[in-house]
């Protein structure tokens, strides 16, 4: 069942949670500090222990957002992204957080 907060799109809350930005191309105007407000909410309720991010569709993200997904490993919390575009691939990878969050190509 997917339930919809804002840009943010949950599909599976557990100790494995899955959420997404439900195929918007550009992140520009995603309020990062309701995200994180949603995803910490996420992360308390259902014990998450992996935070599964689906990019499907999403050429770019903001900065931002890198640094919220980066900072729930604070949260004990280890972040996958999936099916990153070649642009989100290429700065994870610059910035070396591709080897704190890792990437995978399915079809979730």
């Amino acid at each position: 069942m997917e339930t919809k907060q804002s840009t943010l799109h949950v599909y599976e809350a557990g100790t494995l949670t899955v959420a997404g930005f439900n195929g918007h191309d550009v992140l520009e105007h995603v309020n990062i500090a309701e995200v994180r407000s949603e995803l910490l909410e996420l992360i308390t309720e259902h014990n998450c222990e992996t935070l599964a991010i689906d990019f499907t569709g999403v050429k770019l993200i903001p900065s931002g957002l890198l640094g919220l997904l980066a900072s729930l490993r604070q949260q004990g919390v280890d972040v996958h992204l999936y099916n990153p575009s070649d642009d989100i691939r290429e700065v994870m990878e610059i910035t070396n957080l591709h080897k704190v969050m890792p990437m995978y190509e399915v079809e979730l």
